[in-house]
């Protein structure tokens, strides 16, 4: 008798398991954007990056310790590019929590699946080359995309809320070469705890200086749960994202990434009493339903 597919295995109909990671992860960015949002209140933007950063490198690197794992890496550099990388969109993105309504900032910087789905043929390794077919819906899926952050700008942005808007723009960019990173380093064998643990590490490092040198915000214990839920959401999705990246389909996770959008507009309506207008909720839904198309343009 011929055994059943195991619903875990891979198949044209079905999503690999790696690729309902990012559903956790997607919740676990919306809250540290609330976070984030909270905190910017009282601490700086560098701050924020080093205390999430710090929190993470810790959790790490208590684990590499205690089991003994080895953190030396033949992909030293390809490490450091993509912690790079990763912390100029993490400063970007933090900026635009801020600066701008929970949901606007991250909808902004969740428009890097369309960036990914561009960059992705020239990137990633192992991938088909498109056909202009796919090239033709590729850039309109693109177009349909900005035509919804055209919206989504215009009824919720004051003239000093531009530069934020374009910040949180270029972390979209940013967050999709990192994740164009994380997918290499997958291919070329690095395990999920070892990305995270470069990168947590450069971060650290970065954002502490950068603290160093501008401002440093004294602690108070009240401080403490904040800073704790801060961090800990952070690292828990940045594994959890990770192991997508890695193991599940790269187009579809990046689809599934838009969840994070839906979590935080019910957070911000939840917290912040932070209504969207039909203009804002239709531009939310052409970014998503574009950015989604734009994933599946290579099928």
């Amino acid at each position: 008798m011929k055994k059943p597919p195991s619903p875990y295995s891979w198949h044209p109909k079905h999503w690999q398991l790696g690729s309902y990671w990012m559903l956790l992860a997607g919740l676990g960015f919306a809250i540290m954007g609330a976070f984030v949002k909270a905190g910017a209140a009282r601490f700086t933007t560098s701050e924020l990056v080093f205390y999430r950063s710090a929190f993470g490198f810790v959790m790490i690197a208590a684990i590499v310790y205690g089991q003994g794992k080895q953190i030396k890496t033949p992909r030293l550099n390809m490490q450091l590019r993509r912690a790079g990388v990763g912390f100029t969109a993490l400063l970007l993105f933090f900026y635009a929590i801020a600066h701008l309504p929970l949901a606007t900032a991250i909808t902004l910087n969740y428009t890097s699946p369309m960036f990914l789905a561009l960059l992705s043929p020239w990137l990633l390794t192992g991938d088909q080359p498109l056909t202009r077919q796919q090239r033709l819906r590729l850039n309109l899926c693109v177009v349909g995309g900005f035509i919804g952050i055209c919206l989504l700008l215009q009824p919720t942005f004051h003239r000093e809320q531009w530069l934020a808007g374009g910040v949180g723009l270029l972390s979209g960019i940013g967050a999709a070469l990192a994740y164009v990173h994380v997918k290499q380093l997958g291919i070329q064998g690095e395990p999920d705890w070892r990305t995270v643990f470069y990168f947590t590490l450069v971060c650290t490092i970065a954002s502490g200086g950068w603290m160093l040198i501008d401002h440093v915000t004294p602690l108070r214990w009240q401080d403490l749960p904040l800073l704790c839920g801060l961090g800990l959401s952070a690292t828990l999705s940045q594994l959890a994202l990770t192991r997508a990246y890695r193991t599940g389909n790269t187009l579809t996770v990046a689809s599934l990434a838009y969840s994070t959008i839906v979590f935080a507009t019910l957070i911000g309506i939840i917290v912040w009493g932070e209504a969207l207008s039909l203009l804002e909720i239709a531009g939310m839904l052409l970014i998503i339903a574009f950015g989604v198309l734009s994933t599946r343009s290579r099928a």
